[in-house]
């Protein structure tokens, strides 16, 4: 019979602990709560904090469950409940806003479509679940990387490509764009990412409040825009569609 390696059994040991009781706890805590020399624990928690699977806050040293953990943990079974709990949602979104609309979750480097649908018309139109898009430029990708913290270090670690003459690659500016997404609470692509299209996309949150994915519309300019700007109207329905799934998922009112 295999044996079991002990190093792993004390990082096991070590993140069930933070994931119950108190939301931060010190070295000492965690050494002696589970048996520990402190040398041996800090080793340890160095290597999960490495990882992503630990955060150590700089102000009192104390330790915390990362986003790279929870993330792992719950992505298989997010991505299905979300579909799922947003398939009502997002079919009334497409039917006010007379735009296709698609839900997107972070897959590596970049946003998947897990959802789409069609707009309500009888143009041609291409089933794209399953397509990937670009962080930097559409608006579900601006969304996930401001407010999900393992998105946004793929979108700055990223090749930040110029599909058109209005996409926004240099990082300051990138920065600056992920600022007012997340004061305003959405995003938009105008033009950055395909000529004559726009989009408007809000964050999707769970009962823990963690960002798991982004609704949006996407539609040409002409449709989206009034008088050069993004229609008050459609930015409203695209956010309460995101609120709609958010409380769905367990995420009480924004």
């Amino acid at each position: 019979m295999a044996r079991n390696i002990q190093s792993l059994e004390r990082a096991a040991a070590m993140l069930r602990l933070l994931a119950g009781g108190e939301r931060r706890l010190g070295l000492s805590d965690i050494a002696s709560s589970l048996g520990l020399a402190k040398g041996t624990a800090h080793g340890i928690l160095r290597t999960l904090q490495q990882e992503g699977f630990v955060e150590q806050d700089d102000a009192s040293g104390r330790y915390q469950l990362g986003a790279e953990l929870l993330r792992l943990g719950t992505t298989y079974l997010d991505v299905h409940e979300l579909r799922a709990r947003a398939l009502v949602w997002t079919d009334d979104l497409a039917r006010s806003s007379g735009e296709s609309v698609h839900l997107g979750v972070l897959h590596q480097q970049g946003v998947l479509v897990v959802h789409h649908v069609f707009r309500p018309d009888d143009s041609r139109q291409v089933l794209e679940i399953g397509a990937m898009q670009p962080l930097h430029s559409t608006a579900l990708g601006k969304v996930l990387s401001a407010y999900d913290p393992v998105a946004h270090s793929e979108a700055v670690e990223a090749d930040r490509k110029a599909f058109t003459d209005r996409t926004v690659c240099e990082l300051e500016d990138f920065e600056h764009i992920l600022d007012i997404t997340r004061a305003r609470g959405y995003a938009a692509d105008v033009e950055e990412t395909w000529e004559g299209v726009a989009s408007i996309a809000a964050p999707i949150h769970d009962g823990r409040r963690m960002p798991v994915g982004a609704v949006g519309i996407t539609g040409a300019v002409e449709r989206l825009r009034r008088d050069g700007e993004l229609r008050s109207e459609l930015i409203a329905a695209v956010r309460d569609c995101a609120r709609a799934v958010s409380r769905d998922l367990g995420a009480g009112r924004f």
